[in-house]
């Protein structure tokens, strides 16, 4: 820690800081507070889409027992055409959104293929698109959790560091400010004494 020069200057110095750091704390602690919330609100998007998916796994397995057939070739019936993501300016953070997902079902022969297959392939592309929402909603996650650390960080170092030892110094100074201003006041009486005595100063 720098040493602080027990000055009026060095005074008026500290208890700028001070009002700066005191104007500057609540505004940190309220981005805190709605980034909190974003994430709050992200995190029950992301349960929702994994019970989605629970429920989707779950009819399918009863509603398409002819699943575990594994004479039927199903490799490549489905595929990701096209993901194009957006960003989301969130208090200051970057957070991708999804702008537009394409899922195609590949062509096969109706003749060729069982008639459950076509329940399966919709059944894959809703799934496909359940994954993909709760991967991005994951790394929406990551990046709030992130900023909320960062923006935890800065609070604390005003909070705990920063204020206390500014209201400190301030302490510090007036204290050997009012010792200096004693200290002169008790030199010029002695000094009075003495030139009232006649003697020399």
């Amino acid at each position: 820690m720098a040493k602080v020069s027990l000055s009026k200057s060095s005074l008026s110095a500290q208890s700028q800081q001070l009002k700066s750091y005191l104007q500057f704390l609540p505004s940190l602690d309220l981005k805190r507070k709605q980034l909190l919330g974003v994430r709050a609100r992200i995190q029950s998007e992301r349960r929702a889409i994994e019970a989605e998916l629970e429920t989707l796994r779950a009819r399918v397995a009863a509603e398409l027992p002819m699943l575990a057939n594994r004479e039927v070739d199903l490799t490549d019936l489905v595929r990701v055409d096209r993901i194009e993501l957006g960003r989301e300016n969130v208090m200051g953070t970057w957070l991708p959104t999804l702008a537009e997902l394409h899922v195609r079902v590949h062509p096969y022969s109706h003749f060729a293929k069982p008639h459950w297959v076509e329940p399966v392939a919709k059944a894959l592309g809703d799934m496909v698109r359940l994954r993909i929402r709760l991967v991005l909603a994951e790394r929406r996650l990551a990046l709030l959790d992130q900023a909320v650390r960062t923006v935890t960080q800065r609070v604390n170092l005003f909070d705990k560091v920063l204020i206390p030892r500014a209201r400190t110094n301030i302490k510090r100074i007036r204290i050997a400010l009012s010792d200096a201003e004693r200290a002169a006041v008790v030199r010029s009486k002695i000094a009075k004494k003495k030139r009232a005595a006649g003697g020399l100063v």
